[in-house]
């Protein structure tokens, strides 16, 4: 599983899998790390670094805006990581 950053970002690991690279860029965060569905959080991301929440696990509603803002903050070099496994783009909904 391909960690965004070495470190976590409000207490979350910023993950994708290679499961995830069939889908439009997004982003998960974990705070163990572990694709688990009921605690993983799941980002899109749009072409301006802005997200929609798929899903928001057990974020509180401030870790989310933490994460979104840090997302939004460094998007090109997270894409430019998940353009080396994938070749689908930004998320273009809404």
């Amino acid at each position: 599983m391909p960690k965004y950053y070495p470190n976590k970002v409000c207490g979350y690991w910023l993950y994708f899998t290679a499961f995830c690279v069939i889908e439009a860029m997004h982003v998960h965060a974990s705070p163990d790390g572990k694709h688990r569905e009921t605690s993983a959080a799941k980002f899109f991301v749009k072409p301006d670094g802005s997200t929609t929440v798929a899903n928001r696990g057990v974020l509180t509603d401030r870790d989310v805006n933490k994460i979104q803002a840090f997302i939004k903050m460094h998007y090109l070099e997270m894409y430019r990581q998940w353009c080396e496994v994938s070749a689908n783009g930004f998320f273009q909904g809404s």
